[in-house]
């Protein structure tokens, strides 16, 4: 999705987060349809976890939809070990982290915001960059045809 230097960038940021907050196990970014872009998840299987982030996402965004809140921001799971926290990371990506129980969670959401936004910017602007594939030009159809699959 992203280009490797990119994708290095978001590790970078990804890594810088953890040292910042020490309670921290483990960050992830992802894109929307839940593929990894990078991760430092030591113990956990990134890929699951980013599919998982993925489902629990677009339940967010409904449910942000259908109570009138709109444009998903943040969601914030708890358990009886910790937390994970999912952000909002520019129009195509996320990030989500995995907290120790004891974490300040007013500085979990501060430094999440932070990072989900740099990791917005590096992943939106590595998109723009990245060329478009080419339209499949499609043969045209007689009026009234019903379409079929090329054999």
């Amino acid at each position: 999705m992203v280009p490797e230097a990119e994708a290095q960038d978001v590790l970078a940021e990804l890594q810088r987060l953890r040292a910042r907050v020490p309670l921290l196990s483990g960050a992830l970014a992802a894109s929307t349809d839940g593929l990894v872009l990078a991760h430092d998840t030591p113990g956990v299987e990134a890929e699951g976890v980013a599919a998982l982030t993925a489902a629990a996402l677009g339940v967010a965004i409904r449910m942000t939809e259908a109570t009138g809140r709109n444009g998903f921001r943040e969601l914030l799971v708890r358990g009886e070990s910790g937390y994970i926290a999912t952000y909002a990371a520019g129009s195509q990506a996320v990030l989500t982290l995995l907290a120790e129980d004891r974490i300040n969670v007013g500085r979990l959401h501060l430094e999440g915001r932070r990072a989900g936004s740099r990791i917005g910017e590096l992943v939106d602007q590595a998109l723009a960059r990245a060329p478009q594939p080419a339209p499949v030009p499609r043969p045209p159809q007689q009026p009234g045809a019903l379409p079929h699959r090329p054999t």
